[in-house]
């Protein structure tokens, strides 16, 4: 057996030859093989902890911190981007289906169905019943084969602002339709990576408040637009001190959808402070992605189609279009 003096010998040229070498898993011994990662870890931490130095000593002079190439920093220019101060689009929004809404001058009242099913899986229904948690006035009402061109009438004479229809294939939940009513629009979402409340390690259960909504990232037109309609389904008023929080994220056209709370506790330790926060999940989690908008209500035959995603739209992975 080679002793520990040869191992460590065996190992500086190995750490030596490494500029000769693609990677330290090219050393083919196990013992070798960790005593270079390790080593290389550890310069690699040093050099690190002195960048960190040195950009302190130099405070304000410092150089900006370097921007990651990923797939939203390389975004293709996007002409219906819109800025914060567009007065065109304020004014287009001041009179569009959900101005009221934004005035103040109506609370929204939601209807949930399922998709036309003689007789929907218990897994639609587990998330159906966890999907209106998330919302304070919502309402369930089972298809019994009725259209929904006739369940949009009935919901809209009974004062109901919005109609979600959850969809399924092969008993699994794929799909979800948002109807505003009376007048549209009508936007229709792929739905995927579902994962129910009680899937989810060490989650809480939501209380009665209203839950605040955090909207991230809907920069053009398109996206202030379905960022509008997804509002227009929560209460303006939140009750910050329920703590509930549900966010709806867009990155590269999926909408995450998490439902969290706000959890205050005493520090355990010294530099954590008297109180720390905390979120705690709450469920469900699933990630929508838009498949059509319709201007009007639904009407799959002779609806005009404000946006329509083709395959030919996926040329680019650096091309989005909320």
């Amino acid at each position: 057996m080679e002793q520990p003096a040869a191992l460590w010998s065996a190992g500086a040229r190995a750490l030596r030859t490494m500029a000769d070498a693609p990677s330290a898993n090219d050393i083919k011994n196990k013992i070798q093989r960790s005593k270079v990662k390790a080593v290389l870890k550890k310069e690699k931490a040093e050099r690190k902890r002195k960048r960190r130095d040195e950009k302190k000593e130099l405070g304000d002079d410092a150089p900006p911190a370097q921007v990651p190439r990923t797939l939203e920093t390389m975004r293709e220019f996007d002409e219906t981007m819109v800025s914060p101060d567009d007065e065109e689009v304020a004014g287009e929004e001041a009179m569009d289906e959900y101005a009221e809404y934004f005035a103040g001058n109506s609370a929204p009242k939601l209807m949930i169905t399922t998709a036309k099913s003689p007789r929907p899986t218990k897994h639609t229904y587990d998330f159906i019943k966890d999907f209106m948690e998330l919302f304070p006035t919502i309402y369930f009402y089972k298809r019994k084969g009725y259209e929904i061109k006739h369940i949009c009438e009935i919901a809209a004479s009974k004062g109901f602002t919005d109609l979600l229809v959850v969809s399924e294939d092969h008993k699994v939940v794929n799909g979800l339709w948002l109807i505003h009513l009376p007048g549209g629009p009508t936007a229709h979402f792929k739905l995927s990576s579902l994962k129910l409340s009680r899937d989810i390690k060490g989650h809480g259960n939501p209380t009665s408040h209203r839950p605040e909504l955090i909207l991230n990232n809907f920069n053009t037109r398109l996206g202030k637009r379905m960022g509008r309609m997804i509002a227009s389904l929560f209460p303006l008023d939140p009750q910050f001190k329920g703590r509930r929080v549900v966010t709806c994220h867009n990155q590269r056209d999926f909408l995450f959808f998490r439902h969290h709370r706000y959890i205050f506790e005493e520090g355990k330790r010294k530099n954590d402070g008297p109180v720390r926060a905390r979120l705690q999940e709450l469920g469900p989690q699933f990630t929508l992605k838009l498949r059509s908008l319709q201007l009007g209500p639904f009407d799959p035959s002779a609806g005009e189609y404000e946006w329509y995603h083709k395959t030919e739209m996926d040329t680019s992975r650096r091309r989005f279009h909320l």
